[in-house]
């Protein structure tokens, strides 16, 4: 990404939207150059904006203030710090970083908050409005760790278990320091300068302390941080995290960024989403003839976490690289750094050279890792399974440790795996569970939209699904599974354990499932139905007054269930292992491996369980 950097009205680099009409006047250059130049006023020395070349936004303007954050060790920090984390390993071209797309969210805030000033100037947005939404939008990830969320979502996690701990807190963390540390040289600024208006201009470029605590609001995406601001201008803080339904200039931003990086030709046309927005009732609507592009943007990221960010190759690179930072961590403490502004500017991806350049015996294990990376000897994937959202408690019962367990109780001693069934410990099993879907959970994202339209531009209300489309999905999210395995001679016996688990679960899912039957029956036999979620928790509703509502699936259909003993495993379950898959030997059939488990092998039922609590 270049940069330049130019006086207001130079025409040497292409032009800002703020000077586009001096460029295009009907008089000859030249001419238009001399009126620019002999102008009563100058421009002062210190009103300058810099223009930066971008991959995905074409010309980037941003003005001295803002560039003054950017000119700070804790920005310059994110120049090292892959976006994609390890997808770069999987995507040659995905070698962009934090730097870049904090760049592009900075722009993309400034463009829409700048936009709707012009449109709506009753809201009364001002100059520190923009500063404040476009400095927000350039620190917002100011506190991403070591390929990004491989840092946060795993690293921290396993080296520090019970802190309750998130990139966003470093965000604010580094923000801070960064305060300090630009006012501190801005003031420096101050006493060489030797003209007032210098002095005054240089003042104006501070971050004051009231401006800090709505830029942290502002990346927050938490109004009740600043109550009298949200009271007149809720939308700001919708704009670089918007907490209501998921749409905002970070997400258009590395959705677009990501996307022109794997080479995907088509993008979201962010720049029509951004002159369609308008604000009503406090919120950020858009036209209704932009529901579609709404819809797509959504779209466009559930499909970006289920090919690029949850690659499987890329995966066994996060946990290869996590597992080579736990076996540095006693040594280098590199998780404590998290506490520590001064030193956090400092750790970045670089680690993993660091790392490797060093001799020190200590950190063998960890350098021995990140050479299995550089030599492509990767973790192995055993299997994996997508699952529907509603049975994701059921999927966190799949563990390494319940793995094991049950590998080693199905692997009989005449069995060519009984040699690595004694070997497997729960240090060689790896389980991912990866969340995917349109950014609002299992709900339909848009349903939490509302829209306006060109004959009632004031007037904004939530679509029901015949004002957009009648071919929407059934489901909006789901969970997938995978088990790796760092030592691939044992990936028969896992493959396995992990299928007799499946199993075991299908088992617990029956138990919980009959039991929950009886339960419902007795509710209706008593009169006592089962109270219905509250309306907010299903997004906004859409259904006409006095309809009767839907009667939702209960959990007996929604856990459909594993054949038992030698039952068609054709049938699609759930539990069912993935028959894409290769099957372990000595299996025989997709449930050949498996037997059923004793009583005494069996988790509780709901049932059981109840009535043991009555005995006691």
């Amino acid at each position: 990404m270049a940069s330049s950097t130019r006086l207001a009205g130079d025409p040497s680099v292409p032009p800002s939207p703020s000077n586009l009409k001096a460029i295009f006047s009907p008089h000859p250059s030249n001419e238009s150059d001399s009126e620019m130049d002999s102008g009563d006023e100058e421009t002062p020395l210190n009103a300058r904006e810099r223009t930066f070349k971008d991959t995905v936004h074409d010309w980037i303007t941003l003005n001295d203030k803002v560039c003054r954050v950017i000119d700070t060790p804790q920005f310059q920090r994110l120049r090292h710090v892959k976006q994609l984390g390890t997808s770069y390993y999987v995507w040659p071209a995905a070698s962009h970083n934090r730097f870049e797309h904090c760049l592009g969210v900075a722009h993309l805030a400034c463009t829409q908050i700048t936009r709707l000033q012009q449109r709506q100037p009753k809201l009364g947005i001002t100059q520190q409005d923009i500063d404040c939404v476009t400095i927000a939008g350039l620190c917002h990830d100011l506190g991403h760790g070591p390929w990004s969320h491989v840092w946060d979502s795993l690293f921290i996690p396993k080296a520090m278990p019970h802190k309750k701990w998130r990139h966003e807190d470093a965000s604010e963390k580094m923000f801070d320091a960064l305060c300090v540390d630009l006012n501190a040289k801005l003031d420096r600024e101050v006493e060489k300068a030797k003209k007032p208006e210098e002095k005054e201009s240089i003042e104006k470029e501070k971050i004051t302390p009231e401006e800090a605590h709505i830029i942290k609001a502002l990346i927050a995406g938490d109004a009740t941080r600043c109550p009298e601001l949200a009271k007149k201008k809720a939308f700001l803080f919708e704009i670089v995290a918007n907490k209501r339904n998921g749409l905002d200039v970070d997400k258009f931003d590395y959705i677009a960024r990501d996307s022109h990086a794997i080479g995907q030709g088509e993008m979201v046309a962010l720049t029509k989403l951004i002159h369609s927005a308008r604000v009503i009732d406090g919120q950020i609507c858009y036209d209704i003839k932009d529901a579609n592009s709404v819809y797509e943007l959504c779209w466009t990221r559930f499909s970006l976490h289920k090919r690029i960010y949850n690659h499987k190759t890329a995966k066994a690179i996060e946990h290869m690289i996590v597992d080579a930072l736990l076996a540095a961590e006693p040594h280098m403490k590199i998780a404590d750094q998290i506490e520590d502004p001064k030193r956090y500017v400092y750790l970045t991806d670089d680690i993993k050279l660091r790392i490797q350049d060093t001799t020190d015996p200590n950190l063998e294990e960890a350098r021995q890792i990140f050479g299995r990376i550089d030599r492509r000897e990767l973790y192995k994937c055993v299997e994996y399974k997508v699952y529907p959202w509603n049975v994701r408690d059921f999927c966190h019962k799949i563990t390494p440790q319940r793995i094991v367990d049950a590998a080693k109780r199905i692997v009989k001693p005449t069995d060519k795996e009984h040699e690595h069934a004694c070997e497997l410990a729960v240090k060689h099993v790896i389980v991912d569970h990866a969340e995917m879907h349109y950014g609002m959970k299992e709900h339909n994202p848009l349903k939490f939209v509302k829209f306006y339209s060109k004959r009632k531009p004031n007037s904004a209300k939530y679509a029901e699904s015949g004002d957009i489309s009648n071919i929407m999905p059934e489901a909006f999210a789901e969970i997938l599974v995978r088990i790796y395995t760092r030592d691939s001679r044992l990936d028969v016996v896992i493959q396995r354990g992990f299928r007799q688990v499946l199993h075991d679960i299908a088992d617990d899912a029956k138990e919980d499932a009959l039991s929950l039957s009886d339960d419902e029956d007795a509710a209706e036999t008593s009169g006592e139905g089962t109270p219905r979620a509250h309306a907010a928790d299903a997004g906004p509703s859409t259904s006409r007054a006095g309809s009767a509502p839907k009667r939702t699936l209960s959990r007996v259909s929604s856990l459909r269930l594993a054949p038992d003993g030698d039952g068609d495993a054709s049938v699609t379950t759930p539990w069912n292992p993935n028959q894409f898959m290769d099957v372990a030997p000595g299996e025989g059939s997709a449930q050949g491996g498996s037997r059923k488990r004793t009583t005494g092998e069996r988790s509780p039922s709901p049932a059981n369980k109840r009535g043991r609590f009555a005995k006691e």
